[in-house]
């Protein structure tokens, strides 16, 4: 095999299954275990590859509203909304945004008085001008990586 896209194939590999071995992934791309080895250090030392980590179902532990905030601020605030978001533990995204709002927020609760207590403890920022506050009805799709494009799909 080549290791013209050995990293992107790696990725796509863990992608499949983050918990992988060594060994499998060698076997799978056709290289040793070493080079493996290797690539998988230099992706992690690079910031490719963050973390593994388990991907949770949070409605299978009963936080199944999801709600979207979008909030308008004060421009010199920003970064201090922004950080309080994202220190909030039930916030899985949050994100500066361009158009009408500043800043998306996307957080998890466990029904809606739950999430009408904690949005009512954020928003109450006097830096936050405006705030619009949308419940998910249904989710389509949700935290999914897409695999990277690589030569060796060809």
């Amino acid at each position: 095999m080549t290791y013209e896209y050995l990293d992107e194939d790696l990725v796509n590999e863990l992608l499949g299954d983050g918990r992988a071995s060594l060994r499998s992934l060698a076997e799978e791309l056709d290289v040793s275990v070493t080079t493996i080895s290797n690539h998988l250090s230099d992706l992690e030392e690079e910031g490719v590859i963050e973390e593994y980590t388990p991907r949770v179902n949070y409605d299978a532990l009963g936080y199944d509203v999801t709600a979207v905030m979008q909030l308008k601020a004060e421009g010199s605030a920003l970064p201090d909304i922004t950080e309080t978001l994202k220190e909030h533990r039930q916030m899985i995204s949050v994100y500066e945004v361009t158009g009408d709002y500043d800043v998306i927020a996307i957080g998890k609760f466990r029904d809606t008085d739950d999430m009408n207590d904690q949005i009512k403890s954020l928003i109450t920022d006097p830096d936050i001008n405006q705030s619009n506050t949308s419940i998910v009805l249904n989710g389509v799709t949700e935290n999914e990586q897409f695999e990277l494009e690589s030569g060796s799909d060809d």
